[in-house]
């Protein structure tokens, strides 16, 4: 994800100004500009980019003293909704249970518009939110709409350490202007997507219901720590349907618990050691390359946050030495994690 609406800045911002800080520091550290608050600015852009709003977020979020995830920011939902709702169903079994219980959280606490439902319609399982005046309104869809499905469903890939293939993507709002727009739509999200519908919502496998969560209170509270990059260095692409990409999705994206074992992994394709070996082999690549690849993308996407020391970023990685991290990485890329961290910076200036 490139880019985040600047109305989530804006909702940030004015956290912080309703407790008395000034917002000009908090700006500058973040890389941003000019005056989310002043929309009449000639220097007023409409998007700011996933580490700006990251950087800014957890800036905020420290002063605050607050873990709150700024996901529901802008529906008339308080700050500390998200991670609350997290904390709630971070023990649910699989990730069917976890959606009912976020549901039910919100519609316990919140009115129509800030609620998520869940509906379960033969294979396919459909999770919105929202009402349906902005449709009928005839207004368009924006880059709001787009940031709140795409995070619920990298939300959920998260929890289950897996990509949750979407089969549609179905707007509330008109379709966009403009071919690009479109096609940058449907590109983000990786199936078909269809506007002017009755709400805002995406369509998944209901096998995706049955699959474990993956995460306990430790690792959810350093995803919160970080959050929101997390989710927007997750992929949300489609996958190419080989043995590669679906023991790559097994493997997931968060190793600060360690690695599925490969016992786990044959026993969840119901194959034996040797014919996932010789399978593996025949498409060019071992368990341990897929693994090494999966921790060495995962790691290059963290170390793009500065705002991650180093030795937080290889302890998200699983190791519990630093050095080790160090000798990894090298050994994967060629650079130590520093000079890599250099090399991303002057690329970027």
């Amino acid at each position: 994800m490139e880019t985040v609406p600047t109305k989530f800045a804006r909702s940030l911002l004015n956290l912080a100004a309703e407790r008395g800080y000034d917002h000009s520091g908090i700006l500058t550290s973040a890389g941003i500009a000019f005056n989310p608050l002043n929309t009449r600015s000639a220097a007023y852009q409409a998007t700011i980019s996933a580490m700006q709003y990251s950087k800014l977020y957890q800036q905020v979020m420290s002063l605050l003293q607050d873990e709150a995830f700024g996901l529901m920011l802008g529906h008339s939902v308080t700050p500390g909704a998200f991670r609350m709702m997290c904390y709630c169903i971070i023990g649910c079994e699989n990730l069917d249970k976890a959606i009912k219980r976020a549901c039910e959280f919100f519609r316990t606490f919140y009115d129509a518009d800030a609620q998520i439902y869940l509906d379960t319609r033969k294979d396919s399982a459909i999770v919105g939110y929202g009402s349906v005046k902005k449709g009928f309104a005839g207004d368009r869809v924006d880059m709001a709409d787009l940031y709140g499905l795409s995070i619920w469903h990298r939300f959920f890939c998260w929890l289950v350490g897996s990509n949750i293939e979407l089969k549609e993507v179905r707007f509330a709002g008109q379709e966009p202007v403009g071919k690009a727009r479109v096609e940058k739509y449907q590109q983000l999200f990786s199936c078909p997507v269809f506007y002017g519908q009755l709400r805002d919502e995406f369509v998944f496998d209901t096998r995706y219901l049955a699959y474990p969560l993956v995460h306990n209170e430790k690792t959810l509270k350093e995803f919160l720590r970080a959050a929101p990059y997390p989710l927007m260095v997750i992929s949300g692409g489609r996958d190419d349907g080989s043995l590669v990409a679906r023991v790559r999705a097994m493997i997931g994206h968060d190793f600060s618990q360690g690695f599925p074992s490969f016992e786990r992994i044959t026993e969840a394709l119901n194959m034996s050691a040797p014919t996932l070996r010789r399978r593996l082999k025949k498409e060019g690549t071992t368990f341990q390359q897929l693994k090494d690849e999966c921790r060495c993308d995962a790691a290059t996407a963290y170390l793009g946050n500065s705002e991650l020391s180093i030795n937080a970023v290889a302890a998200l990685m699983g190791f519990t030495d630093p050095s080790a991290f160090h000798r990894c990485f090298k050994k994967w890329t060629g650079m130590t994690p520093g000079e890599y961290r250099q090399q991303e910076a002057d690329n970027n200036h």
